[in-house]
């Protein structure tokens, strides 16, 4: 058995940076909501419990408190943020609104010579005092600290911006480790969960196989399993795991609806049935979806005509496998997070179903092997299982593909251009080097990709006049794709792709660069 840090969510928007930065250290970490029951936490096994930030105000009636069990388990507790102003309001200590409120970067005073922080530093004062660089989110304050707790950082602003009862193992602080913006967090979430939990680093992905196939080799048993494969990441990890543990039981249908990125259809057919042996059945259906999307321009229409047609077709395809039992799918641990409510009993977990929405008249139980992780522990099980780090970490894709790309009426016409252009872009990003940086400018962008525009503008070629088409090219840079920067991709760069599209690509005469952020803009068009 692992190791395990539970998680209690309160709400924040960074609550699975928390979760993450656990993981990160090589120890299992999972997040449930602050309404689970008392039963539940004392049956869990946490090692150590830590309790998340959130929007509420503790000194309101009727917010969020955590389960009492938690100070009763004999376990080590981390509050932060609004988690450790609960803690402090439990425990018998005061809250109060801060004069003054703290968002954004603050100098941190380490005090008390607590386990948590003990040589945990970025920089000392000329008196000599300990400073961390840090990120501060937060309105109330601590102002009393409970019997039994010490000071254990403080700012101007703050006095008591962290506490320890180290005799009970309870810690907490006023500002947020697990962003990236806390120079030190990855180094006091480790010291948290190996020093002071005793916690060993026995999560990662080579390991996990192992655990992964037993799993659904016992869960599966002798049954036939179908599987979506759309040739993003989730879903080929996902194939690539089932695969590992039952074979030939394992059925992909690869619906091509004509929106794929260029010699897609061929490449995953060359990946999963030709290198790793995998039962893939292929169903060009190119003629069915565009004569469903003809005269659509709604970019919501197109969605759910995209959704509806691919159901549509893997429901055909499916009732021709006898045996199938189970139904897999690629969901990964934000979206049980992100299905889970922040409120009352929000802790019944229902399950995405990104396979376009598969109706229930399927009549397939449900397989997710990878529902316990997070995208970049998928990536890494994808390269551990053999998959190619070309597709692993292949910028992400959208569901309805080039059809949500494809601004106005999507034409077979439209999508064959689009791609040539698309692809003269992603490999020229990937053979431009960063200057001063051993990555390449495809590693060094979040989502790069071309947009036809519904459009013709004049051009001149040669002697002759031109009347074609419009591409813009769209790279961002993210850490969360909540918010993003667009990519200052070098002049030369641009002038580079520009030219080839326009030359190579036949029906294209004006290439655009997009640079609006996220906000406003969305990071893709429709």
């Amino acid at each position: 058995m692992h190791s395990k840090i539970l998680i209690i969510d309160f709400g924040s928007q960074v609550t699975q940076l928390i979760a993450r930065r656990v993981r990160d250290s090589g120890v299992f970490s999972e997040v449930y909501p602050y309404d689970v029951s008392d039963e539940f936490i004392r049956n869990y096994g946490a090692s150590g419990v830590i309790l998340s930030g959130g929007p509420n105000s503790v000194i309101d009636d009727e917010t969020p408190r955590a389960p009492q069990a938690v100070f009763e388990l004999g376990v080590p507790v981390l509050g932060i943020c609004y988690g450790m102003q609960t803690m402090a309001a439990q425990l018998g200590g005061q809250v109060e609104n801060g004069k003054v409120r703290e968002f954004g970067y603050a100098e941190v005073r380490a005090r008390g010579h607590t386990k948590l922080l003990q040589d945990i530093v970025d920089f000392t004062t000329t008196e000599g005092h300990g400073m961390l660089k840090v990120w501060m989110s937060h309105g109330d304050k601590v102002n009393v600290m409970p019997a039994g707790f010490k000071l254990m950082a403080s700012t101007d602003n703050c006095p008591i911006a962290g506490m320890a009862d180290e005799e009970r193992q309870f810690y907490a602080v006023q500002f947020h480790p697990e962003v990236t913006h806390t120079v030190q967090g990855a180094a006091l979430i480790g010291r948290f969960v190996h020093e002071i939990c005793g916690c060993k680093s026995d999560w990662n992905m080579p390991d996990y196989i192992n655990e992964a196939v037993a799993a659904i080799r016992a869960q599966v048993g002798s049954d036939d399993v179908i599987l979506g494969l759309s040739g993003g990441v989730d879903s080929s990890v996902a194939a690539a795991l089932i695969h590992r543990a039952i074979g030939d039981q394992l059925t992909c249908v690869f619906v091509d609806h004509g929106l794929l990125r260029l010699d897609e259809g061929k490449m995953v057919m060359e990946m999963f049935a030709e290198n790793l042996g995998v039962k893939v059945i292929h169903v060009d259906a190119t003629a069915q979806f565009m004569g469903h999307l003809a005269g659509v321009t709604d970019p919501e229409q197109k969605r759910k005509i995209i959704g509806r047609e691919f159901v549509e077709v893997f429901q055909v395809e499916s009732a021709k496998i006898k045996n199938a039992k189970w139904l897999a799918q690629g969901t990964i641990y934000p979206d049980v997070i992100e299905s889970a409510g922040k409120g009352k009993k929000g802790h019944t977990i229902k399950s995405h179903h990104n396979v376009g929405g598969l109706p229930e008249t399927l009549h397939l139980k449900l397989l997710e092997p990878l529902r316990e992780l997070f995208k970049d522990e998928v990536r890494k099980l994808g390269v551990a299982l053999g998959l190619p780090e070309s597709m692993v970490y292949r910028h992400p894709f959208p569901g309805p593909g080039l059809g949500v790309r494809i601004l106005g009426e999507v034409k077979k016409e439209f999508a064959d251009l689009l791609r040539r252009a698309d692809a003269i872009f992603i490999e020229e990003l990937r053979n431009t080097k960063v200057e001063g940086t051993d990555q390449n400018w495809y590693q060094a962008t979040s989502q790069a990709f071309a947009v036809f525009l519904p459009v013709k503008s004049v051009g001149v070629m040669g002697d002759g006049r031109t009347y074609e088409y419009v591409v813009a090219l769209r790279a961002v840079q993210t850490q969360d794709f909540m918010t993003a920067h667009w990519a200052h991709l070098p002049h030369e760069l641009l002038g580079k792709v520009s030219n080839r599209i326009i030359n190579e690509v036949r029906g294209i005469n004006r290439v655009v660069y997009d640079i609006s952020g996220k906000p406003p803009a969305t990071i893709e068009w429709e």
